[in-house]
């Protein structure tokens, strides 16, 4: 073999010299191992208190609901993975069977080396499905629960048909599809039994609909009742009177507005201008514009007043109109600051009757007691303030460390228990406590009840988005951050 040119040698690449082959280059300050051995695997403790499981879902349980009149039927909705544009899936599943007390499976037990003990897993009933983005909102219809609808960040609502079998097994049949908006917010069942089956949703665009579901209409099942477009961005909640009268819509963009859906306060001249509403605030208004928006709303029991909840810890009250024989019509000049607690029966719509500001981040929930004169305001710094709604909406309770520093997704009082004293609520901690607000009106968080573990929660991605617990109150059903279902008996 013939040794190489010189041209060819000049044209090689620049080799390293040996020396430099072989020189130790020290870690700088700052780096980090990537590995080490001397590190001991971080150990997560999770207590477990549930009865019972269920972990059909891939990913995070963001919607949840439960049937009116069978309440041990829950329906719950997620998505498929955790992509941005994983299709979305529900299920429904029964938890009559669960009886005793059993935990979830070893994999949940806070000591790996301890045996396994008895659990009940439970099986999905139906599949919910059709949606090519995430279930973020579910519903069963009032007043009898004849239909489930569920909606999504596809836009689509749709509806199934309940029946039951001869055996009282359940059965769900897909029934109609409506897609009108961008993305589903929420969905909220009316009450009222002389208007069944009828559900509002609020949408990403600040739209709202009213929707009536009639499964002997062959040709239009899924029927437009209302839509109300007064909303400039996105409708962040909505929440129906007790007799279905009334539906109160909040948006991003800090406006309220308390729809006439059914007429019945235009035929007594007590509607706006606009001829919709009985209520409507902007946040081009300086007494009620709440800077960064509502993301909260609730009718008292009585149809009295509304309470909305907003960007920094900001919550106010706002009289409705009466529609009894000495109702007064809507002046919407005249001023009406002057009204104030339980006195708003007798002042006009749309005055402003309180503004507190107890809590320190956002208001994500809202509650009124069905029997008491109190309402409950679940807030992003993890406390729950609770109002006298009879005494001028002074401060009852302000339960700071509720769920510690992470954020109260849920407060409600349970309606067949403590006489509406009975206070439950869930956090991203991944708990849920209930509280008994009986006493004196101090300001303590000495109410603490019980509390029920069982998600991951602690930061750890195991939140509690959501619960149902029926009227009684017995049995509570959780929708998890970390995908799981849990129910625990009270």
């Amino acid at each position: 073999m013939s040794a190489p040119h010189q041209d060819d040698l000049d044209d090689a690449p620049e080799l390293l010299d040996a020396e430099d082959a072989l020189e130790e280059i020290v870690d700088g300050e700052g780096d980090i191992a990537m590995d080490s051995d001397d590190e001991e695997p971080e150990e997560i403790t999770l207590h477990n208190d549930s009865m019972a499981y269920f972990d059909a879902h891939k990913d995070s349980v963001f919607a949840i609901a439960q049937h009116p009149t069978q309440p041990s039927l829950i329906a719950t909705g997620g998505s498929e993975g955790d992509s941005h544009d994983a299709p979305g899936k529900g299920y429904v599943f029964d938890t009559s069977p669960v009886v005793g007390r059993p935990v979830l499976p070893a994999s949940y037990n806070a000591d790996p080396n301890a045996p396994a003990q008895k659990s009940t897993e439970l099986k999905p009933l139906f599949t919910i499905d059709g949606h090519s983005d995430s279930i973020n909102a579910l519903a069963f219809t009032l007043p009898n629960g004849e239909f489930l609808v569920s909606g999504g960040l596809d836009g689509r609502l749709r509806a199934y048909q309940l029946s039951f079998s001869a055996h009282n097994k359940p059965t769900f049949t897909f029934l109609a599809e409506a897609q009108e908006v961008p993305e589903i917010n929420w969905v909220a069942a009316c009450p009222s039994s002389k208007v069944p089956n009828t559900i509002a949703l609020g949408a990403a665009d600040g739209s709202v609909w009213v929707y009536t579901i009639d499964a002997t209409d062959a040709a239009a099942p899924l029927q437009t009742v209302q839509i109300y477009y007064l909303h400039t961005e996105s409708c962040t909640a909505g929440a129906w009177s007790a007799d279905g009268t009334f539906l109160a819509t909040v948006s991003e963009d800090s406006s309220l507005y308390v729809w006439d859906v059914w007429g019945e306060a235009a035929a007594k001249n007590l509607v706006n201008d606009n001829g919709r509403t009985v209520v409507s605030l902007t946040g081009r208004d300086q007494r009620f514009g709440v800077e960064g928006g509502l993301y909260s709303v609730a009718i008292d029991p009585k149809s009295t007043f509304v309470a909305v909840g907003g960007a920094s810890g900001v919550v106010k009250i706002v009289g409705l109109p009466r529609l009894g024989a000495d109702a007064t019509p809507v002046n919407s000049k005249q001023s009406k600051t002057k009204a104030k607690g339980n006195e708003a029966g007798s002042a006009q719509g749309g005055a402003i009757l309180a503004d507190l500001r107890t809590q320190s981040d956002g208001i994500e929930t809202l509650s009124f007691s069905p029997n008491q004169n109190l309402l409950a305001a679940g807030s992003v710094d993890g406390s729950i303030a609770v109002y006298d709604t009879a005494r001028r909406f002074a401060v009852r309770r302000h339960i700071k460390d509720a769920h510690e520093e992470f954020s109260v997704v849920k407060v409600e009082f349970v309606a067949g228990l403590g006489d509406g004293w009975v206070l439950t609520s869930c956090g991203m901690d991944g708990v849920v406590r209930r509280w008994d607000l009986r006493g004196a009106a101090i300001l303590s968080d000495n109410t603490l009840v019980k509390e029920w573990r069982g998600h991951r929660g602690d930061g750890e991605g195991g939140g509690v988005l959501g619960f149902v617990e029926g009227t009684t109150g017995e049995r509570i059903v959780t929708a998890g951050d970390d995908g799981v279902v849990l129910v625990f008996e009270t």
